[in-house]
């Protein structure tokens, strides 16, 4: 099953995610919603109420791991599931670390995956200044960690060369047409 806008506002609200993560989530949504669109007026046949679900969920545990140091995909995936949103809970358990093999049609996950990578807090960005905010805030720390980011974005950087062959528009274009965009779904 895949809930609704509505439902989607009402699970961020009972988990508690705060107002800049919401925030994140609607923006990521835009980015989402832009591609997968796109993609539907080629022919291609992507699931938009996935996608928007998934964009406006993917980051639904956030909250509660801020300050519990746990896995906010992994957590995010059981409440889904909880929720038996499991075609939802696929796409929010891979939003951080992707397993795509960058082969083949591109997916509602992979689109919400790449839409994460390009907000930063609630602004569209370059994949490069994206990666630039994630290294400060989480590379440090470790240089296992610093490698995985990187091996991480370097994966982002192809998916992002997929996602936009074809299209009529490219990476740079996606914050100015999120700003015009009129009517988008949630």
């Amino acid at each position: 099953m895949i809930p609704n806008v509505e439902t989607c506002y009402q699970l961020m609200d009972q988990y508690r995610m705060l107002d800049n993560i919401k925030a994140h989530s609607i923006i990521v949504c835009r980015v989402a919603e832009l591609i997968s669109q796109a993609y539907i007026q080629r022919g291609d046949p992507l699931n938009l109420d996935l996608v928007i679900a998934s964009s406006l969920l993917h980051d639904i545990a956030k909250t509660p791991c801020l300050n519990g140091g746990c896995d906010h995909a992994s957590v995010g995936e059981e409440i889904c599931r909880k929720h038996e949103f499991d075609e939802v809970a696929d796409i929010v358990a891979e939003h951080v670390l992707i397993k795509s093999n960058g082969r083949g049609d591109i997916t509602e996950k992979e689109i919400v995956y790449y839409a994460d990578k390009r907000v930063n807090h609630d602004k569209v960005v370059s994949l490069d200044d994206r990666l630039a905010y994630i290294l400060e805030r989480y590379g440090s720390s470790s240089k296992y960690r610093y490698e995985s980011i990187m091996e991480n974005f370097k994966k982002c950087q192809q998916m992002e060369k997929r996602i936009f062959t074809g299209l009529e528009f490219a990476p740079p274009d996606v914050g100015a047409l999120i700003l015009s965009q009129k009517g988008w779904s949630a």
